[in-house]
């Protein structure tokens, strides 16, 4: 007798099963709410600023208003100054949060309680009660001040309504954020390694920088990432402890909106910053995917 054996048949057009219909829809839900609430607005906004009506009432195109920003000294200076601000706060964070979180994932004393309440307590505070803190604190005839002048020193510049203002008080907001994420991409780092590499007569440097930072490099590109982006579009912080001239680009469009009754060169800053976001956003998407990757 001859047994004769067939190839399965994979049948491909298996229906849906009830669970896959409800990850489908709770999928869906948040895809349509990203699509409804920030893909087409940002659709909306280059082409109204790119097919702008005309005073007959026709719409034509045109690249007139970014033809002006990118002529007009005041608005490449305020470009300008967001770029720079952003790349402080950045490095700041980077250079403040680093040690913070290596200490907390190292440490296991109770001190390292503490130091972590205090490093996340900006979290929980407002940004406008953070601003008015700052400014009672080292604006003028603030807390700074009045010490000094009870030992006898005199005032220090204030940076308040300078540049560096909002660069103050951005790294303070932006700090918890900062320190948690590295904090959680320092718990890849086993102790085993690093008690292996001191075996072995490794310094605290050389365990850092062959041990540690190795291991750390999406987390650093993550962290960054999003200090950058929470930073490019930060509103309150400038608009409070910045100066009037020039000023960061979330102040300049709600001025240019509200005060100056310029829709068009409103939207076309917020599509211009929009665009400056997106460099940041597709540079952590590509963290994350090599992050995977690497898996």
């Amino acid at each position: 007798m001859v047994e004769t054996t067939q190839p399965a048949v994979v049948d491909r057009a298996q229906p849906l099963s009830r669970g896959s219909l409800y990850g489908l829809l709770l999928v869906g839900m948040p895809v349509f709410l990203v699509g409804w609430l920030i893909i087409f607005p940002i659709f909306s906004a280059v082409a109204t600023t790119i097919f702008v009506r005309q005073p007959d009432g026709t719409t034509a195109f045109s690249l007139a208003s970014y033809r002006f920003f990118f002529t007009d000294g005041y608005s490449l200076n305020n470009l300008w100054l967001t770029l720079w601000t952003t790349l402080v706060c950045g490095l700041l964070l980077l250079a403040i949060g680093l040690p913070i979180a290596l200490y907390l994932r190292f440490s296991g004393s109770r001190l390292a309680g503490y130091v972590q309440g205090l490093a996340i307590f900006p979290m929980f505070v407002p940004s406008i009660i953070l601003s008015y803190a700052l400014i009672r604190t080292i604006g003028p005839n603030g807390t700074v001040d009045i010490l000094l002048n009870a030992v006898g020193l005199p005032k220090l510049p204030s940076p308040y309504l300078t540049p560096w203002g909002p660069v103050i008080g951005l790294v303070w907001d932006n700090l918890p954020l900062t320190v948690l994420m590295l904090t959680a991409g320092l718990s890849s780092v086993s102790n085993s390694s690093i008690e292996a590499a001191r075996d072995v007569g490794a310094t605290p440097p050389r365990v850092f920088i062959s041990i540690i930072l190795p291991r750390m490099g999406n987390s650093l590109l993550v962290t960054a990432s999003f200090a950058v982006l929470g930073i490019f579009s930060a509103f309150t912080l400038p608009y409070v402890l910045g100066p009037a001239s020039p000023e960061m680009m979330g102040p300049f469009m709600q001025r240019t909106f509200a005060d100056m009754n310029d829709p068009l060169n409103a939207l076309t800053q917020a599509v211009i910053s929009f665009c400056f976001c997106l460099l940041f956003g597709v540079f952590y998407v590509w963290s994350i995917a090599r992050n995977r990757e690497g898996r």
